[in-house]
């Protein structure tokens, strides 16, 4: 099965948390798994804040990419339409809150779960949690708007 950030053009596959052709990047892959998506990603030993837990912006960048990846998949589930099938869907951030409950450890896999909670126009505002074997470390919101088509064809 193919991920949500598998369908994204050229022009928009370049992003550090979820662009395909960024090999520097997180290159994070998000599903759906009924009503909600989930991606799982498993951090590195460079990804520390504190030894033996992830910094800050690594959750923040997760719950971001993540969050955007779920409002295009959303708008063509609304829409009864296929991720491949034109004009693509594309979501930036508008607005991202994050609250970080606990730290999150890098022992095991990262587990990141959305929610779309609104559809209204070319705006998505995503629900995410964010876990670690089970116990939620981290909760975000996510305000993802749709690109205009102009966004990132010339690469300004």
């Amino acid at each position: 099965m193919k991920a949500f950030q598998d369908y994204y053009p050229e022009n928009v596959a370049h992003c550090y948390g979820c662009g395909t052709l960024n090999a520097h990047g997180h290159q994070i892959r998000t599903y759906w798994d009924g009503e909600e998506t989930v991606t799982r990603f498993t951090p590195e030993s460079y990804h520390t804040s504190v030894p033996g837990f992830a910094y800050g912006g690594l959750i923040t960048s997760l719950i971001d990419c993540h969050s955007t990846g779920t409002a295009a998949a959303a708008m063509y589930r609304m829409e009864g339409r296929e991720m491949d099938t034109l004009p693509p869907f594309r979501f930036v951030t508008g607005s991202l809150r994050v609250d970080f409950l606990k730290p999150t450890p890098i022992s095991s896999a990262i587990e990141i779960r959305g929610r779309v909670k609104e559809i209204k126009g070319r705006k998505v505002i995503v629900e995410t949690t964010v876990q670690v074997d089970g116990v939620v470390t981290a909760r975000g919101e996510v305000l993802a708007v749709q690109m205009p088509d102009s966004f990132g064809a010339t690469g300004r």
